[in-house]
């Protein structure tokens, strides 16, 4: 991510964002790739539900190549839910220049899934690494792989409601790969490991997944690298042990988690355990090469979270903590339990990651054109927390966005649709955040404060939408908020306070 425009004064940390490069021939050319990727699902669909020649026998046809996210068509997939993750993953990272900036892996994908529907094929997301074999219910699969989707035909034919076990075996170079933005995501490649942020559709570049927030899962991970170098991934550590030059490390995550929050991080970290007055566990990974002022943010971990605890109910998960890598991504993001900083975790940052494990990963984005409810309630959640510790008050923070003139740009962005370009848009994050202040104006603090507490615990661990939310806002305040959400989030003009 970039840094985009920093507003007024206060903290800014949480302003990691990108912003839409590549102009309108990038955009042609994303709008040709989304209708025609598009178009592959529809036709997927028609053969799934071509009635057999045989009226007596169950119907079984292919699920989706996608989960039918119109900016991102073939991210996950259709025709069946996947239950639990179990990654091994042996990585050797480059090493020290002049060595190529490639690691290798050699990993198995363990998944429980069970079909939605019967399957005589299915898909995964991988991209970028080779398929030795895929084994299904114990049984070799036929299977192909191209352009990041591995199609499985299993025999015997899966049926709807019955769980299957598929292990899949790959591996091969890993490198740096890039969004569509151009920005650094997935598996990224460094020299002493590897920092491993997904948002919105890298996972499939480290191991076979339906890479999209409506399909949640558990995970367990074991990781092995050498010697020296520490793997963190989500949810707690279980156990490390050493044995010929290696260190296998293993986390397990119980919690269900959306795909782009997964991450496996190889680095030469620092471990620090420690828990809050309550007892949720913190582990905070550390790189050896940082300053000590590079990790200070964390300092007031526990307390943030008793506060947001007071705005928006209890903590989401079983642990949390943090990774600050010495990396060149340039941003952090919030992978569950374990947010990622890039080379600083400031007290703003650690503040806007920690409310996104309830705004974003408890709660996450049923499409990804929602994702203002993710960054929206993120930013709003560091200026309360700014305001709470002493900082710059909400309304300031508020009246810096409004001063923003009505012919800038910024609010030419339509809120609730920003498109696959605009994910990562300022307006997102700071117009999503003025428009829940503006919210708490409109229904008054009451109100407000019982939508802070009802969004998290009603849609836990599960996905939603700006229609849900709008819902959600209109039954608790008793009032029609229609031209309330229109103005604020679904219209490219500056609303009026």
């Amino acid at each position: 991510m970039i840094m985009w425009r920093a507003l007024g004064c206060g903290t800014s940390e949480n302003r990691y964002i990108r912003e839409p490069d590549g102009g309108a021939d990038m955009s042609a050319k994303f709008a040709w790739v989304t209708a025609a990727a598009t178009a592959m699902i529809v036709s997927a669909g028609v053969a799934a539900s071509a009635a057999p020649g045989d009226p007596g026998s169950p119907r079984f046809g292919p699920g989706a190549p996608g989960a039918g996210d119109p900016y991102f068509p073939l991210a996950g997939n259709g025709g069946y839910d996947v239950t639990h993750y179990d990654l091994e993953i042996d990585y050797q990272p480059p090493g020290p220049a002049p060595a190529p900036l490639e690691g290798t892996m050699q990993a198995t994908a363990t998944l429980s899934i069970t079909p939605t529907q019967n399957l005589d094929q299915f898909n995964l997301d991988l991209r970028d690494l080779d398929v030795e074999s895929v084994v299904v219910r114990g049984r070799p699969a036929r299977f192909t792989h191209d352009d990041g989707e591995l199609v499985v035909t299993p025999r015997p034919k899966m049926h709807a409601g019955r769980p299957v076990r598929v292990e899949v075996t790959y591996g091969g170079t890993t490198g740096r790969p890039t969004d569509i933005e151009g920005a650094l995501y997935g598996w990224v490649t460094t020299r002493d490991g590897a920092m491993v942020v997904n948002e919105p559709d890298g996972a499939s570049t480290w191991y076979p997944v339906s890479d999209h927030p409506t399909d949640k899962a558990t995970y367990d991970f074991d990781i092995t690298v050498p010697e020296g170098l520490v793997a963190v991934a989500n949810g707690d550590l279980v156990d490390s042990r050493t044995s010929n030059g290696r260190t296998t490390w293993s986390w397990s995550s119980r919690d269900p988690m959306a795909s782009y929050l997964s991450t496996a991080s190889v680095g030469n970290y620092e471990l620090r355990t420690s828990k809050t007055p309550d007892g949720l566990p913190l582990i905070d990974a550390i790189d050896r090469d940082l300053a000590p002022d590079a990790s200070a943010g964390l300092a007031q971990t526990a307390e943030m979270i008793a506060f947001f605890e007071g705005e928006f109910g209890p903590y989401p998960f079983d642990s949390f903590g943090a990774v600050v890598d010495d990396d060149s991504v340039g941003y952090a993001l919030e992978t569950q339990t374990r947010p990622i900083y890039s080379r600083r975790a400031s007290e703003g940052t650690v503040a806007h990651e920690l409310a996104h494990q309830w705004m974003g990963n408890s709660v996450s984005p049923q499409r990804w054109r929602h994702i203002w409810l993710n960054e929206g309630w993120a930013t709003y959640a560091s200026w309360i927390w700014a305001e709470h510790d002493g900082g710059t008050t909400a309304r300031e923070q508020f009246e810096d966005v409004m001063a923003i003139p009505a012919d800038d740009e910024f609010w030419q962005t339509i809120v609730a649709d920003p498109g696959a370009t605009g994910l990562f848009a300022g307006a997102v994050y700071d117009r999503g955040a003025a428009t829940l202040y503006a919210l708490r104006q409109e229904i008054g603090d009451a109100a407000f404060g019982e939508l802070s507490r009802a969004w998290p615990q009603g849609f836990a661990d599960s996905t939603a939408t700006t229609e849900d939310f709008q819902e959600l806002a209109e039954e608790i305040s008793g009032r029609d908020l229609a031209a309330f959400f229109d103005a604020w989030v679904r219209t490219p003009a500056k609303p009026t306070p």
